[in-house]
């Protein structure tokens, strides 16, 4: 999602969320360190929805993903390693499939439908629209046979209920409703791919995992891009400098410097400290998008965001006490 985007839940093995209990219980102090990694998630990854707003205003969708995920994938490849050496990399083929599919499913499906939506979706909407990912992880689970808690499906209602508000004919303003419906598809195989990704075989460092990731994604991207044919006529030249800046920010900013940031989180910070990040992100892509693009902020969507955005509180209460 932008990410996830820009991207809604992401961890460290492809953007899902960290399984329940992977820290210890009990009170821990927060250290200063921990709150910066966590100003750069909230701030960073909540602007994404901004930058592809900007990136999708002269340059293609796919093009845009895919020239974004197969630059960070390379990059942050090569920091795995010189940081731990070239054999971080080496994967046996069950583990490259997994991570590519992952990859397919968040970056692709999830992150690439939100770049394809935001050419007719406001940024802040796109954002609330995402922000329902844990309920669909919610719904996952329980069809598996796991119980998330009676809270967890409260907030599934609830996260459902803002939903519908975002989405009903006519209450979100002028915003076309095939972009929408486009966004709750991204969050569904979002969803599908952060459900999957703890339960496949995927590469031991989590990072060259992530590379993978990026780089599958990003050729599934310039696949459905010849498929659209948005080569044809593309111009590189005809690109703003804006978008190009947009982009430069989403693979460094975005996709590398807050990545590692959560990354760096989940080993360090109380997963119900670092999970809020999921409630955080819609409402600062709310507002960067009404201050820097003059994004309307009707009153339907600040109800359905707000509704939203409580479900997925609830969501994130109830996994921290279990």
């Amino acid at each position: 999602m932008t990410s996830p985007a820009a991207e809604p839940a992401p961890d460290v093995r492809g953007s899902s969320p960290a399984p329940s209990g992977a820290f210890p219980s009990g009170p821990r102090r927060i250290s200063g360190a921990v709150w910066a990694a966590l100003a750069i998630v909230y701030v960073v990854w909540g602007s994404t929805y901004l930058g592809i707003r900007i990136v999708v205003e002269t340059m293609p969708p796919f093009i845009s993903a895919a020239g974004r995920f197969v630059v960070a994938g390379l990059i942050l490849g090569a920091l795995v390693a010189w940081r731990h050496g070239p054999k971080a990399l080496k994967v046996t083929k069950p583990q490259l499939a997994s991570a590519a599919t992952v990859g397919l499913l968040l970056l692709l499906g999830g992150n690439g439908l939100v770049v394809l939506a935001e050419t007719s979706v406001p940024s802040g909407l796109a954002a609330l629209l995402i922000a329902v990912v844990p309920a669909w992880v919610v719904v996952l689970r329980g069809a598996f046979g796991e119980r998330p808690g009676l809270g967890a499906y409260a907030g599934v209602a609830l996260g459902l209920a803002g939903l519908a508000v975002l989405t009903l004919p006519g209450l979100s303003g002028d915003v076309r409703i095939g972009g929408v419906l486009t966004v709750i598809a991204a969050t569904m195989m979002w969803s599908v791919g952060s459900f999957s990704s703890s339960r496949l075989p995927m590469p031991a460092n989590p990072f060259a995992a992530s590379a993978y990731e990026m780089v599958a994604a990003g050729i599934g991207c310039a696949l459905v891009a010849l498929g659209r044919g948005e080569h044809h006529g593309f111009d590189p030249g005809d690109v703003s400098t804006r978008s190009w800046v947009a982009l430069a920010y989403l693979v460094v900013f975005g996709s590398l410097l807050a990545f590692t940031a959560y990354a760096w989180l989940l080993h360090t910070a109380p997963l119900s400290l670092v999970a809020t990040y999921a409630y955080v992100n819609p409402v600062v892509a709310v507002l960067l998008g009404a201050l820097v693009l003059d994004e309307r902020l009707s009153w339907p969507i600040a109800v359905g965001g707000t509704v939203v955005v409580a479900g997925v509180c609830l969501i994130v209460s109830t996994e921290r006490r279990r």
